[in-house]
């Protein structure tokens, strides 16, 4: 049985969220599609750009993605201080790239002179928004919205392209996080699709390899690695970015549906730091999409009420 949005996404409980969609109809959303002998690589770009275009305007952060051939997952994080920060004028800026206003909104705009009442409903109109832009489900909407509308016009045909809803996973700790951004990550090398990390296209690990051969500050349009939680911490990833990259690297040699490696001696440091010994992060690695919260016991605990639920549910990780 489906689950109310609100019994799965709360900011109280956790900023950080796993979502995938998955395209219903047989014909690809993206890839080969043998059977009709056409190519549906290109929506893939059509993915990325959206997905890219929708983080600068929201204040939902992309810290992973994969796009694949009839799906793709996303990592985002709900950044709610960005949001109460930010002024009525540039709320209205970040809404209306991708709507029209209304004529009060834009008299609003143009500087017209407004009565108490306009100003008072300007002000309405403009908090609600506020609230949007912060918001997943509007961040999701707006994307798969846009993406069903081009297939469906591509395509010459009419109906539902996506099965229903997304799936939303809350990611309630770090390791919860480190999970997911690696299982996302690693989807094209899992599938045999690509042999490398830095070979799999249309990922945020890519983008992120790609930024740091090029001295790039950080990738385009996703969140960046803060480093290890510390007092003062800038905004970001609670990660270092080369710590991350090497965990991806080594998990990515194990978990090859195609080719199991073996699990040589030298294993990345950040997993004794996130208190995982190999074997317990490969399982949980695995495991990811089980449940639509995952985190250890003690904070599936401490989420369950702010989320408006009581059973003790999810998929809970080990902890040593």
């Amino acid at each position: 049985m489906t689950k109310a949005r609100a019994s799965l996404i709360s900011v109280d409980a956790t900023p950080y969220y796993h979502c995938v969609s998955r395209c219903v109809r047989r014909s690809f959303l993206c890839g080969y599609d043998e059977h009709a002998q056409q190519s549906y690589e290109h929506r893939r770009g059509w993915i990325e750009k959206r997905l890219l275009a929708l983080a600068n305007a929201f204040c939902v952060d992309i810290c992973a993605y994969a796009i694949m051939s009839n799906h793709y997952h996303v990592v985002l994080h709900i950044n709610m201080e960005k949001a109460k920060e930010l002024a009525q004028s540039d709320v209205v800026e970040r809404w209306l790239a991708f709507h029209r206003g209304p004529s009060l909104i834009q008299r609003f705009i143009q500087g017209d002179k407004l009565s108490e009442a306009e100003a008072e409903r300007c002000s309405e109109i403009i908090e609600v928004w506020r609230e949007r832009l912060a918001s997943i489900s509007w961040f999701m909407r707006l994307l798969n919205q846009h993406i069903a509308s081009e297939a469906n016009k591509e395509d010459k045909c009419t109906g539902h392209f996506w099965e229903g809803r997304f799936k939303s996973q809350a990611l309630l700790d770090e390791k919860a996080l480190a999970a997911a951004m690696a299982y996302v990550d690693l989807n094209p090398v899992r599938a045999a699709i690509a042999d490398t990390p830095e070979t799999s296209d249309f990922t945020s690990v890519k983008a992120r390899i790609e930024a740091v051969e090029t001295d790039k500050p950080g990738a385009v349009g996703l969140l960046p690695f803060a480093g290890n939680p510390r007092k003062n911490m800038p905004d970001g990833i609670p990660f270092r970015l080369m710590d991350y990259l090497e965990l991806v690297d080594w998990t990515g040699r194990q978990c090859r549906e195609d080719k199991r490696g073996h699990i040589d001696h030298h294993e990345p440091e950040i997993l004794n730091r996130l208190g995982f010994d190999s074997d317990e992060w490969l399982s949980t690695y695995a495991q990811v999409e089980r449940g639509t919260l995952i985190g250890s016991e003690s904070s599936i605990k401490t989420a369950l009420p702010l989320l408006g639920r009581k059973r003790l549910c999810g998929f809970r990780i080990a902890t040593s």
